[in-house]
């Protein structure tokens, strides 16, 4: 049996996985959890897998619980050594962070030096510290594992094919909650209709950046490091019907893709199986009659500005991604609690990054200090 430490357990995706675990309770057990504020569904998971370990955001919540379960046999802790407790948890052979935002980032450091195989759904990870991640990975021969739809469709694409023989990655985008909408149209549009994702159910904040397309160009940050690949040869593709979750172009021309319904568990169970398959039973199949046709266009990086600030991002490299990401993360919070409009979201990201001074090769401390840079100013921005 493998046994899962779930990082975030109580959002999308850690949903997800509950129910894939639960789906094949042969197959898999729940050493440990972290989950944030939302304590009625914390306790439902608790009281169902009971996990070894258990750990909160916060320290009141901590002490509710530890008093609440105190027969039995869990371990509480709460904060960021919580997740960091869980994510080396000597019962984990396997790590899911579904965390959300760059508080991911050590954990998955430690979880890497642990040994642990890490199924990362928290792209910050990548995003922000690429090269200490795959470095890690590397040096302690940890397997990284993607739990994105876009990237598990790549590396399943990628399976007993030659590296060397890959001429291009193509990700598909929906295009979000205003795909079909000009910059004009975009003018005062409400957090509800930006959450109003067509084809996915996702957190509030991954569904933002799904509207304004950062959400894909965090995704070739990652596959930049995951795959390898240069930046010149990773293109975004729009498609609305999100069926084909993203593609790999070899150099005799041939182009392999990986389809389906959009569903997360496919992803979720493939990242907690590899290199082998599990029935999955409770998600619909794909029947290309029934979508008739497929829609595919090139992205207007005029149109979707996010994007073109990671393709920028990335290929700066150094701490700029680091900005990228702590910019848009507090533009974004500020969006959904109605105190910036939504096109003044990637005005934050440009005015962050271009105060920026790039740091090449840096540290974590180096990262950790620009992050809060970042924030500090989109804060100031907004005061």
């Amino acid at each position: 049996m493998k046994r899962i430490s779930l990082l975030g357990a109580t959002g999308s995706i850690g949903i997800q996985t509950l129910e894939v675990i639960r789906e094949h309770p042969e197959e898999f057990g729940l050493a440990a959890i972290t989950f944030g504020s939302n304590m009625e569904a914390g306790r439902r998971i608790i009281r169902e897998f009971m996990p070894r370990f258990v750990s909160v955001k916060e320290q009141a919540d901590y002490e509710k619980l530890k008093d609440e379960f105190s027969g039995e046999p869990v371990t509480f802790s709460w904060g960021e050594d919580g997740n960091i407790e869980a994510a080396v948890h000597h019962e984990a052979d396997t790590v899911v962070n579904a965390l959300l935002g760059s508080i991911g980032l050590v954990p998955t450091l430690k979880a890497i030096e642990a040994k642990k195989t890490v199924a990362i759904a928290n792209k910050e990870t990548l995003v922000t510290a690429g090269h200490l991640v795959t470095e890690a990975a590397k040096k302690h021969g940890t397997v990284l594992l993607p739990v994105d739809s876009e990237h598990s469709a790549i590396f399943q694409c990628l399976q007993g094919e030659d590296p060397a023989s890959v001429s291009r990655l193509i990700l598909t985008a929906s295009g979000g909650s205003f795909r079909d909408r000009s910059r004009k149209e975009l003018e005062g549009v409400t957090v509800e209709e930006a959450l109003n994702h067509p084809n996915w159910s996702m957190g509030a904040k991954i569904t933002i950046d799904s509207a304004t397309m950062m959400n894909k160009g965090l995704e070739v940050i990652e596959a930049f490091w995951l795959f390898g690949i240069p930046y010149s040869r990773i293109d975004v593709l729009l498609h609305k019907e999100s069926i084909i979750h993203s593609m790999a172009e070899f150099e005799d021309g041939s182009v392999k893709a990986q389809l389906g319904t959009p569903d997360m568990k496919v992803p979720i169970q493939y990242a907690l199986t590899h290199p082998s398959r599990l029935p999955l039973k409770n998600t619909s199949r794909l029947n290309l009659w029934e979508q008739g046709k497929l829609h595919f266009s090139k992205p207007d990086f005029d149109r979707f500005k996010c994007l073109h600030f990671a393709y920028e991002s990335g290929k700066m490299g150094g701490t700029m991604p680091a900005v990228l990401n702590a910019a848009n993360e507090e533009a974004v919070a500020q969006f959904l609690a109605g105190r910036l409009e939504f096109l003044e979201i990637e005005n934050r990201i440009e005015q962050a990054l271009e105060a920026h001074s790039i740091i090449q090769n840096p540290d974590l401390e180096a990262i950790q200090h620009a992050d809060q840079e970042a924030r500090a100013l989109v804060r100031s921005l907004l005061n």
